[in-house]
């Protein structure tokens, strides 16, 4: 199959047809989550957003604060998201035999709850937190316990004006006097499990994600690019090596992305729609 710069549609039934019958990979962002309450960084209508970077939070307490704070109230509303029709048409798909792996951009863990098996966190868990010291990792739940001890009524005093980012950052302005938490292990600097912008992600979970992409043929097999802009390299590399392998790529997402160019089809219409539509199909 030659691949050539993406024709753009607005109609699921284009994918389908150029993926029926393909073994597929998928890589997701945070378009996905969208019809889970989470919104996304870069779709249509988002606000601009300037996430926390890792040079900033481990410049000392008062960003950690400033971290934590904010964090304290987005995973208040961020563990009640529950997977939408997306996900588990994903999940179903990989049942099925015909999603082999999955890459998410994501860090909400939605793919896990809706019973998706092989899944890849590239950019980590919003769920877990690690300590910096000692890298002791440990459950968000216990930690956000521990910070409504520390800080009684602080989330119920902000939780009904701010909004709430993919990344569980809810936009509080008043932070001061916000107690955190040390690691219960030896006392070092919580850091929650995800990468954070300026920071790599682990070599070896780039590794498995090649991997993943790397098995595909351009015969038999596709990569399927889901909810993703493809703003950050960290996913359009797989994008690339999917089209360096000759490798047919689809894109569903609302709204142009970086991997336009590098794509076969881009179907500009919601994740759910599309991927239920792919499910509901006869294997």
């Amino acid at each position: 199959m030659t691949i050539s710069a993406a024709g753009v549609t607005t109609d699921p039934d284009a994918a389908l047809t150029m993926l029926s019958g393909r073994r597929l990979v998928v890589l997701t962002g945070a378009g996905l989550s969208t019809d889970s309450g989470i919104p996304d960084y870069r779709g249509p209508g988002s606000r601009p957003r300037n996430p926390m970077t890792y040079s900033e939070f481990v410049s000392g307490g008062p960003a950690q604060r400033r971290y934590w704070a904010r964090s304290h109230v987005g995973w208040a509303r961020m563990r009640r998201a529950a997977p939408n029709p997306g996900h588990r048409s994903l999940a179903a798909l990989e049942a099925a035999g015909v999603v082999d792996g999955l890459i998410t951009q994501n860090v909400d863990g939605l793919h896990g709850a809706a019973g998706h098996r092989t899944v890849v966190d590239l950019h980590g868990r919003i769920d877990e937190v690690v300590c910096l010291d000692c890298r002791r990792v440990t459950p968000r739940d216990e930690l956000q316990d521990r910070l409504t001890a520390l800080n009684p009524g602080f989330t119920e005093a902000h939780s009904a004006e701010v909004e709430t980012a993919p990344d569980g950052d809810a936009a509080v302005e008043i932070t001061d006097g916000f107690r955190v938490a040390p690691c219960a292990g030896c006392g070092g600097v919580l850091k929650p499990h995800v990468v954070f912008f300026g920071e790599n992600v682990p070599r070896d979970r780039v590794a498995r994600c090649y991997a993943m992409v790397g098995s595909l043929t351009p015969d038999d097999d596709a990569l399927l690019v889901a909810g993703s802009s493809l703003s950050v390299m960290s996913g359009l590399r797989f994008v690339r090596a999917a089209r360096r392998d000759g490798v047919p790529v689809v894109i569903v997402n609302r709204g142009v992305t970086r991997g336009d160019e590098l794509a076969d089809l881009r179907v500009d219409a919601g994740c759910s729609e599309v991927l239920g539509a792919l499910a509901a199909r006869p294997v």
